[in-house]
């Protein structure tokens, strides 16, 4: 590392020069080839699954995307004035570029697209092509023109993914108000203008190659929408961390005296480990993803791990030769003017507060394990599953469609659930339409069509349309029930075979697949982790704790965004819509981001205390020290992360502000209420038991230095802890 850093250094120019080439070169070519991003996935091995594929092997595929108009009238639909306005509208819809059809209500094919009580209608829109590969502006004339035909007692809406890529707003204003947060965080931190800005250009560099690479990636892989966004917002808040450990490092080093070069290949040899250690167990964890065999979720991890490389990589090069350019300017003016004061940081609030958890120790431990408990409790009713525009925000129009199709044809119309079975003979038909016959008799069920299919049809399907909403517990028991019960009594005494499919069933499936994988996920996740720790510091009780401390962190934040989503509790006020299921993919991708981020800080704190216990062999004293001397960039890192985080949260994507506000509580409750609080309290108490390791266990142990080379007596001197 003291080579890499030492060459960055020196040759500062060439680096940032080869930086300014690696974005200008990645981004043309992002640009010139697009996106292909997809958020299609496959579940291998589930009866939605196999349904979805028998339809795919034998009835030809929609050629597009489909969208709903919908419109309520104070009278009846069917009156002439109503009529006449709402077939204008939709003569003109279908006049638009890309869109290839439309089935009217008052078409006899449409005929059972009116409400019973006559109040609610809709249209179905079909496009000659994917919802990602629509034009924008076409879609934005359509959402106009049947706007327009609002008014006079008539509501006109429109729901479907490609109107609801109207709604989308884009991510860069919670981008700016995230980083402008990080700046003001920074500020007060350092006090200084340029160290302020290196860690977020640092930030910025290593995101956009790290997003603009996973642009050309949606090209070889499936990479969904969210992937890039969930990369920006773990890759700002680690970049602008990492940055701050390896200036912090830096700053502290010239105020001790050290001439600029060592200070730089210095901070880069030891925080500069530190990083490199912190983002590559984040890479793990995120690749960890792969073993659960979803493709969705893989995408998500490339996109993800792709933008922590980039930033890791622009920390331990890219911000080295920026150090180079500003010189003394990473110190404020005060601190420069300081310089020529005894060397050494004095010891203040942090140094204070160490002596506090030594002296109330027990009563810290069980105040904050109090807090942990209380925001924890919601995690025990957790339900995941899948949002869709029923948890929009309530004043877009895909929210109004999805809930006037609700009210006019019932909840269960916007997820119904689709019954497929091969039938090759006429047999199998009779048995089908005899299925569908004990389907509508079931509870839970609100109606039941065979849909239409030529004399020669292999597949046949039977639609199920069920009482309760898509996301609702008891759609998920009437899918399950049908699995277990109903069908398999018509079946048997046959030959056919039948899967229950549709979209709701297939999220459903994600979900319980997901849950299954869950415990043996977190086992492989809070194992890495004690391994990893056991071997950077030598100890039973350091991967121990900090196991314990990650499970706390990820349960309490868990149970804050089951109270925000779940239970919605200010979820629709906060613009983040109505309260429904956690979204089925967000445990894995949260344990695995929290594990690394957890890290960063165990790895921050615990580093300098070991340090200190091997030259004093005092406990107390390694504690104080570790405290007093990170507890403040400790603080300022997850601050900025909270800021960057909550910044996202308010971009207008709900998946996104799930984690968002997952992940800005989880850095809080761990930065302030366990890495601060809880765990030196809990160190205090176990003594010198803190380091102990079986002999013959340490020299099995590999060696892996994070803080980098030993120091020399006089290059480790730090100050002394204020002592009680």
């Amino acid at each position: 590392m003291s080579a890499l850093a030492r060459w960055c250094y020196r040759h500062r120019l060439v680096v940032v020069l080869l930086w300014v080439a690696l974005l200008a070169g990645v981004g043309i070519a992002s640009s010139v080839a697009g996106t292909k991003a997809s958020d299609s996935f496959s579940l291998p091995g589930t009866e939605s699954s196999k349904a979805l594929e028998l339809l795919q092997e034998t009835m030809p595929a929609q050629s597009g995307a489909t969208a709903t108009v919908v419109w309520e009238s104070d009278g009846n639909v069917r009156d002439a004035a109503v009529k006449d306005r709402m077939s204008t509208t939709l003569d003109q819809l279908a006049k638009i570029p890309e869109v290839s059809g439309i089935t009217s209500p008052y078409s006899e094919q449409g005929a059972k697209q009116i409400s019973k009580d006559g109040h609610i209608a809709y249209a179905s829109v079909n496009f000659s092509k994917q919802s990602m590969d629509l034009d924008t502006a076409n879609l934005d004339k359509l959402v106009e023109t049947a706007e327009k035909a609002r008014g006079d007692g008539l509501k006109v809406e429109l729901g479907g993914d490609p109107i609801g890529q109207t709604e989308q707003s884009g991510q860069s204003l919670s981008e700016l108000v995230g980083v402008v947060a990080a700046a003001i965080v920074l500020f007060v931190a350092f006090g200084s203008l340029f160290a302020m800005l290196l860690p977020i250009a640092t930030a910025i560099a290593g995101v956009g190659v790290g997003l603009m690479t996973v642009t050309l990636l949606t090209h070889v892989m499936d990479i969904g929408e969210v992937g890039p966004i969930l990369g920006a917002l773990i890759g700002l808040g680690v970049g602008i961390d990492y940055a701050l450990f390896i200036v912090t490092r830096h700053r502290s080093n010239l105020k001790n005296g050290m001439d600029m070069e060592a200070s730089v290949v210095k901070a880069i040899d030891t925080s500069g480990r530190a990083v490199l250690f912190a983002g590559g167990t984040v890479v793990v964890a995120l690749f960890g993803l792969f073993v659960l065999g979803v493709s969705f979720l893989n995408g998500m991890a490339v996109a993800s791990a792709t933008a922590v490389v980039f930033t890791v990589l622009a920390a331990v090069t890219l911000l080295p030769a920026l150090l180079g350019f500003i010189g003394k300017r990473a110190l404020s003016r005060r601190e420069r003017r300081a310089q020529t004061a005894a060397p050494g940081n004095k010891p203040g609030v942090w140094a204070r507060w160490a002596v506090i958890a030594e002296r109330r120790r027990v009563i810290l431990s069980v105040l904050s394990l109090a807090v942990v408990t209380v925001l924890a409790l919601p995690v025990l009713s957790l339900r995941l599953g899948s949002s869709d525009a029923g948890n929009n925000p309530a004043d877009t129009t895909t929210r109004k469609a999805y809930d006037l199709l609700a009210d006019g044809f019932g909840p269960g119309f916007n997820g119904p659930l689709q019954l497929v079975a091969q039938t090759p003979g006429a047999g199998d038909r009779q048995a089908l339409e005899s299925l569908a016959t004990q389907v509508s008799d079931t509870e839970g069920v609100a109606d039941v069509t065979t849909l239409p299919a030529k004399a020669d049809a292999k597949v046949g399907i039977v639609q199920v349309v069920p009482t309760t909403s898509p996301q609702s517990a008891d759609t998920a028991d009437l899918i399950q029930h049908l699995r277990d019960d109903v069908i398999p009594a018509a079946e048997k005494g046959t030959t056919l075979q039948v899967y229950v499919g549709g979209q709701t069933a297939i999220f459903d499936d994600f979900a319980d697949v997901l849950t299954g994988k869950l415990p043996l996920f977190l086992t492989v996740i809070v194992a890495l982790g004690c391994l990893l720790l056991l071997i950077a510091f030598r100890s039973l009780m350091v991967p121990l704790v900090a196991a314990v401390m990650n499970v706390l962190a990820t349960a309490a934040s868990f149970g804050v965004i089951v109270a925000f989503f779940q239970y919605g509790w200010g979820s629709e006020r906060l613009g983040w819509g109505a309260a429904g299921p956690v979204e089925a993919f967000l445990p894995v991708i949260m344990l695995s981001v929290l594990f690394g981020l957890s890290m960063d800080y165990q790895v921050f704190l615990v580093s300098r205390m070991h340090e200190e216990w091997i030259h004093t062999r005092d406990n107390k004293r390694a504690i104080s020290v570790g405290i007093a001397e990170t507890g403040r960039v400790i603080t300022a890192a997850a601050t900025i992360m909270f800021c960057v985080f909550i910044a996202f949260s308010f971009g207008g994507e709900r998946i996104v502000a799930e984690f968002g506000i997952g992940l800005a509580a989880a850095v809080a409750i761990d930065a302030f209420v366990l890495r601060t609080v809880l765990v030196p309290a809990t160190m205090y108490l176990l003594g010198k038991s803190n380091w102990w390791l079986p002999g013959w266990l340490d020299k099995r142990l590999p060696h892996l230095s994070v803080e980098g080379p030993a120091e020399t007596a006089e290059e480790s001197r730090q100050p002394e802890p204020i002592t009680p």
